[in-house]
């Protein structure tokens, strides 16, 4: 693992391996998220060192995103001896890493340590290169032995209602990306453009809707709703981070959908109008299905409206890439491996699989770098 102390602290282990631990049965689990944590950490302040440098196979690779996939994959990819040259859109590595995960709940030192430590493996990283714009895969190739593709899932989903245009509805991802960028985390050192009114509601419940409505109420907003039209029980967000959401004092309305958004006539965001629900049959996510209540409309006054329901993937790099095969949600189609339909080309994270967690993405780089060392040496 090149990122420990990052999977130690966002990986939800609780349902994955302390969830398989055999003492679960007879009662807690053994804490491997924490244990992970702890030994990274530990390593990190002791200066952690780079392994001995391979001989070097004479293969260049280029990986196009600076995210956990991205990087995991170089990382494994330097440890076999290629030449790795990372290519990154934004001026700091660590994609979602450094501008979607909170500061509380991802220290911006710890993901730069550990890129620190991938870079010292021989990684070499380009900043400000917009893969698709500045530069595209098809020529990247022509210098390159493979390409990975690691951009994740940029582009926010909407609502879709009527007033998600007016002045005070934001996308999760544009609020996290302000917050993080510009350092509000730590006003009134740093002044910024991010503003928040009293009330704030975020509408979703996975991981970063609670980030978003945590994010708000240190920022100082009065209150921090979450709406969400499902219960408790269906909430894609980790268990330790509903708690945490309810620990600040974050408040939930639940079996509740927004209808529209009402703003004064400057074109400024006021209220929501929203709807009841009751859960009746499941859905193709196996969860029951939440079906509107008629007649049971009800208005929220609101200053700030976070819409948090999930990401999809930039199409800038498969336009520039005609063979390239593409899911019907514009995800790039790979096999278990990562390998696309284009011989040489790889890609991994969430812009294979849509949005997902950090391990997955971490571990889709793995998987793809074995499958690329594979590919090099047949070649």
């Amino acid at each position: 693992n090149n990122l420990p102390a990052i999977s130690g602290r966002v990986c939800p282990y609780e349902s994955q391996c302390e969830g398989e631990c055999t003492l679960k049965k007879i009662g807690e689990p053994v804490g491997i998220g924490r244990l992970e944590r702890f030994i990274a950490d530990y390593e990190r302040e002791k200066g952690k060192k780079p392994p001995k440098k391979p001989v070097s196979t004479a293969k260049k690779v280029a990986v196009v995103g600076a995210g956990p996939a991205g990087l995991t994959c170089a990382g494994d990819l330097a440890r076999m001896g290629h030449g790795v040259t990372v290519f990154e859109a934004l001026h700091d590595p660590g994609g979602v890493l450094m501008y979607g995960i909170p500061e509380f709940r991802l220290p911006k030192a710890i993901v730069k340590s550990e890129v620190e430590y991938v870079k010292s493996l021989g990684v070499d990283v380009h900043y400000d290169i917009v893969v698709g714009k500045t530069i595209t895969v098809p020529e990247l190739m022509d210098e390159f032995d493979a390409v990975f593709i690691g951009t994740g899932a940029g582009l926010p989903n909407w609502l879709h209602i009527p007033g998600e245009n007016l002045d005070g509805v934001y996308s999760a991802n544009e609020f996290l990306t302000r917050v993080n960028m510009m350092k509000a985390y730590r006003f009134p050192e740093y002044d910024t453009p991010v503003k928040i009114g009293k009330i704030v509601v975020t509408f979703g419940a996975g991981n970063v809707a609670m980030d978003c409505a945590r994010t708000a109420l240190r920022l100082g907003a009065e209150k921090s709703y979450i709406l969400y039209r499902r219960t408790e029980a269906e909430m894609p967000a980790r268990l330790e981070e509903i708690e945490h959401a309810k620990q600040e004092g974050v408040l939930f309305k639940l079996l509740t959908a927004p209808v529209r958004f009402i703003g004064d006539e400057k074109g400024v965001l006021k209220e929501v109008e929203y709807l009841k629900m009751q859960l009746g049959e499941p859905d193709d996510s196996g969860r029951r299905r939440p079906v509107p209540i008629q007649g049971s409309e009800e208005k929220l006054a609101i200053d700030t409206a976070l819409v948090a329901i999930g990401q999809s993937p930039n199409p800038l790099i498969p336009q520039t890439m005609k063979d390239l095969i593409i899911g019907k949600h514009g995800n790039i189609v790979t096999d278990d491996e990562g390998r696309t339909s284009i011989p040489g080309v790889f890609a991994g994270g969430d812009i294979a699989t849509g949005a997902a967690t950090v391990i997955l993405a971490m571990g889709a780089g793995k998987k793809a770098a074995r499958a690329i060392d594979a590919y090099l040496k047949n070649r």
